[in-house]
């Protein structure tokens, strides 16, 4: 009953409310962001949601614009030089994560479940190992299981592995433990970041400010 029915009407209630309560945040960060980086104040981008279907993800964006073609891609690491200072910060209490209530509300996520992978890394939807294809059985979330004990320090198989269990075992108070837990765990700052790349240059050029605002505005590197 709360996995067919419940959990959703339970998301959507929470979600629009904590984006009433969380709207003088948002109105906050909509100033700061464009002025620490020139850029949108939104980062969206293509995810692969339930029976793969693509959604497109919003978030605050943490880095500069064009971040994918430079550096290390689709990684991210501690003192990246392609994280703004205000995405440093919304990045290690996971507020860059907040504008996914409009997700939840329209359907697209929940607010636990498997993160939302990014297509083609490292597989496309109909390459997916069988293993793992439960769990795209429901909606991605914008808190996994994940989060409570490892966030970003987790190996693919172990993240694999950690979501197909949690489809395996949905229960209200699961989701509950899930949610304190990765607050909890928000709280300590840490394991925000996969470790740096052995090849990666300490002193890597950042583009300039007019060269980012002439990039595209919706390319940015994936957060989980």
């Amino acid at each position: 009953m709360y996995r067919k029915c419940l959990k959703r009407v339970i998301d959507t209630t929470l979600a629009c409310i904590a984006l009433v309560l969380l709207s003088p945040v948002f109105l906050i960060l909509a100033v700061v962001i464009p002025l620490d980086s020139k850029g949108p104040v939104f980062f969206v981008q293509e995810r692969l949601g339930k029976n793969g279907r693509i959604f497109k993800i919003y978030k605050f964006r943490t880095m500069v614009v064009g971040a994918i073609h430079i550096g290390a891609g689709v990684d991210t690491y501690e003192g990246d030089p392609r994280i703004t200072r205000v995405g440093g910060f919304l990045r290690k209490t996971s507020l860059d994560e907040f504008p996914q209530l409009i997700n939840i509300i329209k359907g697209d996520m929940a607010i636990i479940g498997p993160r939302p992978l990014l297509d083609g890394t490292p597989y496309r939807y109909a390459d997916y190992p069988e293993a793992y294809r439960p769990r795209f059985d429901v909606l991605p979330g914008m808190f996994c299981s994940v989060d409570v004990k490892y966030r970003a320090d987790v190996t693919f198989e172990k993240h694999m592995e950690m979501d197909v269990d949690y489809v395996g075992h949905i229960r209200f108070g699961s989701d509950v433990a899930i949610f304190f837990g990765t607050f909890f765990t928000v709280l300590q700052m840490k394991s925000v970041y996969h470790e740096a790349p052995a090849s990666e240059d300490a002193e890597l050029e950042v583009p300039s400010a007019d060269a980012q605002a002439a990039d595209t505005s919706k390319e940015e590197v994936k957060t989980k």
